[in-house]
């Protein structure tokens, strides 16, 4: 197509967000020209979600609305698809109610351009190790970057279709990832975050590359100012990973390791492989290595077969590890999955009084530790404008949400500020000092 123009909109996870990147990246290659609207558009591409069913409920949505968009058109507009829910059949179907002229799924999003220079309807769901040898362009308006360092997953979570939708552990070469961090430090990149759906397992598929732990280490040794990782499987989260972080000033003491559940019972209907002992054993192995250790954990309120006393073991483990901060979720029923096939949904009801309760408790829990932080020094990255009018915000190097007045960070960049509030989800700072600027203006805060 000639004259084209792309609007690429994004749904889930930061793999996601690199991978939407990595693609607009061969589409400017191909003299593409990126739009803000769907208006202004005659190709938009969305980049799915497949963990839960809110985001595929979201994606049905716009791929509604774009098929009307393409009946009132006089001219060609193509409707592409790519990335988790375009690997599975679910997606498939969904494609082709909605006429999908480009389909991708996650393992064959290098194919964009392919795609685009053949007439007629181009659909690939296979999976390339070619992917990860594209080493995308620097980012430009902003002071942070993702880098992925591994795709798909080999654990078998019994709720997860992330083993269906990217497949099996392949790490990428670390000449690649060390390339591509190299250009992003010489683009003004001070935060690097290292992706993967198990970063954890790194190199565990190929003998000749180091392991994830020596990888942190010669990251670091290339000077990035502030180094981050998700996400982690405890089963893979080994000592060698802790002293790694221990022994790394770049990367900080946050570290976020998803526990899902305290039950042992409903561990195991998870297929999680470890349970609330070896947890917990890992947490007291990081608190004794990371004192100011910031800890952050995923949780699944509702697995079929939860009872009220299974429930209750996970608010217990939460009071044991008083985690900093948790992503809470109902479980959603994904086809395809173990947990689907085998085991029966419990009732909304009460699932959403379930997590009601969690919500209160991490609450209390946050605010405590939040509180921990006032009268501390912090490094702040600012992004841009705050939701609040007359703030800015950014994140520390313990990845807190923190807020500025607007007048003392007038242009984004690294602050020194002092905390001088705390809430559940915020800490309030004041300026002590700008370390750095962006070399050009940030993207508003939307």
């Amino acid at each position: 197509m000639n004259d084209l123009r792309v609007k690429l909109i994004t749904y889930g996870c930061q793999m996601n967000e690199y991978d939407t990147h990595l693609v607009a990246s061969e589409l400017a290659s191909i003299g593409a020209a990126f739009v803000d609207t769907v208006e202004e558009a005659n190709f938009v591409l969305v980049n799915t979600c497949a963990v839960r069913g809110k985001p595929v409920e979201k994606v049905k949505s716009l791929l509604g609305q774009l098929r009307k968009e393409k009946e009132r058109r006089k001219e060609p507009f193509l409707i592409g698809m790519m990335g988790c829910l375009a690997s599975l059949e679910e997606g498939q179907a969904i494609a082709r109610k909605f006429g999908v002229d480009v389909l991708l799924g996650a393992g064959a999003i290098h194919k964009i351009a392919e795609a685009l220079a053949q007439t007629g309807a181009f659909w690939d769901v296979g999976f390339y190790r070619e992917i990860d040898e594209v080493v995308p362009p620097p980012p430009r308006g902003t002071l942070s970057a993702f880098v992925t360092l591994i795709r798909g997953c080999d654990h078998r979570c019994t709720y997860c279709v992330v083993p269906r939708t990217r497949g099996p552990e392949v790490s990428r070469h670390p000449d690649l990832i060390l390339r591509e961090v190299e250009q992003l430090l010489e683009a003004g990149i001070v935060e690097v975050t290292l992706l993967g759906q198990n970063v954890n397992s790194y190199g565990k598929d190929d003998p000749a590359y180091p392991d994830f732990a020596d990888l942190i280490r010669r990251v670091a040794a290339l000077g990035v100012r502030r180094l981050r990782f998700v996400t982690s499987h405890p089963m893979n989260f080994s000592d060698r990973i802790v002293e790694a972080i221990a022994e790394t000033p770049a990367v900080g003491q946050y570290v976020h390791l998803p526990v899902q559940a305290g039950s042992d019972r409903v561990l195991r209907r998870m297929a999680r492989e470890y349970r609330r002992d070896y947890y917990l054993e890992r947490v007291a192995r990081l608190r004794e290595a990371l004192p100011d250790l910031v800890l952050s954990t995923d949780i699944i309120v509702g697995f079929p077969g939860e009872t009220e006393e299974d429930f209750q073991q996970t608010l217990d483990l939460y009071d044991e590890v008083g985690f900093d901060a948790a992503y809470m979720f109902i479980y959603s029923a994904r086809p395809g999955t173990p947990s689907y096939e085998r085991f029966e949904d419990l009732p909304r009801e009460v699932k959403v009084e379930r997590l009601q309760r969690l919500i209160e408790k991490q609450k209390e829990w946050s605010l405590r530790r939040n509180q921990a932080w006032v009268g501390r020094e912090v490094e702040v990255l600012v992004r841009g404008p705050a939701k609040e009018a007359h703030w800015v915000e950014g994140h520390d190097q313990s990845n807190h949400p923190v807020l500025l007045p607007a007048s003392e960070a007038p242009v984004a960049g690294l602050y020194r500020a002092t905390v001088e509030q705390a809430t559940p989800h915020l800490l309030f700072g004041k300026v002590a000092e700008r370390l750095l600027a962006a070399p050009e203006p940030l993207e508003a805060a939307s």
